[in-house]
């Protein structure tokens, strides 16, 4: 398999979406790994989730090696600082990109600081690999949805990111670079479903920035399923994209409310927020196909071109104003999470 005897660089891996990726790769889903680091600047992230994986006595359906305490290690580091980067990149196989300043209104008020973690962070990776013979065989970095069309710091550091990675595959011919591209992950850190579930459990007001406001929706195991497809099946310079479903924002507090005597404020948007956000642009969707139930977006550089492009798999852009989910829906999806609120008057 893919990663069997391979050592694999989780940049970011103390984060939401890092520890799930650890926990599915421990899995062994794509193999056996020799060893899997957690590379991140956070040494408290990193101490409490040495400790989760140390107190796990059993083998779970989780976690299937009892030699975990060799196959996953910690690494201190920055992906801002090349020296760090240098020394975590030199020995890895495959490299999973998940170092970044991902809050809005945060990058809108210290833009250099997105610019430094964002930009800077990921072309360290690629020098790093450019300039020393590392045994690298695939990066796939994780970008955003706020990338497409950006009008915030997070998306446009993000909207950069990608660039680097894409154009990194013409001067790194023995590296394959990749990207993958989704919207909001479900109760990741700092998303809005924590943030909702503790105002209902404090007795609300449910606070929303605009009622029309809409977003993509998908689990971290969705999340993870796109990281997976794009390092088994992702050529140079691609993007995956999800097939996810979109929901107005009102209805997901309105879902989390449910029967509850708590109503819904809305305050307005936020510092760089969009109200729809775009997976897949008007201009990205004429190099967009589809492949293994995903949307691939195709490099737009001629030299990593490999064939000529099929009928685009889009009529339009790929766009969270096209809402799915109803109540219904959405009722389903955020089951999980509707058993978090406290007893009642039922949801």
């Amino acid at each position: 398999m893919l990663l069997d005897g391979k050592h694999i660089l989780v940049t970011g891996g103390t984060g939401s979406l890092g520890q799930k990726v650890v926990e599915r790769l421990l899995t062994g889903e794509l193999g056996t790994p020799a060893k899997i680091t957690v590379f991140s600047r956070d040494e408290a992230k990193q101490h409490y989730m040495r400790v989760r994986y140390l107190n796990r006595r059993e083998v779970t359906d989780e976690v299937i090696y009892r030699n975990f305490k060799e196959l996953l290690t910690f690494r201190i580091g920055d992906v801002r600082d090349y020296s760090s980067v240098l020394q975590a990149v030199s020995h890895a196989d495959y490299v999973i990109h998940a170092a970044a300043l991902k809050q809005v209104p945060t990058c809108e008020y210290f833009p250099y600081q997105a610019v430094q973690t964002n930009i800077l962070g990921v072309q360290n990776i690629v020098r790093a690999i450019r300039e020393n013979q590392t045994s690298v065989k695939k990066v796939v970095g994780i970008s955003t949805d706020k990338a497409c069309k950006p009008i915030n710091v997070m998306g446009l550091t993000k909207a950069v990111m990608e660039r680097i990675l894409v154009e990194a595959n013409v001067d790194c011919p023995d590296t394959i670079f990749a990207l993958v591209r989704y919207g909001n992950v479900i109760a990741s850190r700092g998303s809005v479903i924590p943030f909702f579930l503790d105002q209902i459990t404090n007795g609300g007001p449910v606070t929303i920035t605009l009622r029309t406001m809409t977003r993509f929706l998908l689990t971290l195991d969705q999340a993870v399923d796109t990281v997976f497809a794009a390092m088994l099946h992702a050529r140079a310079g691609e993007t995956y994209i999800p097939k996810v479903p979109a929901a107005r924002i009102t209805d997901l507090a309105e879902v989390l409310i449910g029967d509850r005597d708590i109503s819904i404020q809305e305050i307005g948007i936020r510092p760089g927020e969009k109200i729809h956000e775009l997976m897949v642009s008007e201009e990205e969707r004429y190099r967009t196909i589809e492949r293994d139930g995903y949307y691939v977006i195709l490099p737009m550089l001629p030299e990593l071109q490999v064939e000529p492009l099929a009928e685009p798999a889009l009529n339009s852009e790929f766009s969270s104003s096209d809402v799915t989910l109803d109540h219904e829906s959405l009722r389903e999806l955020l089951a999980p999470y509707l058993s978090e609120l406290p007893a009642g008057v039922a949801a």
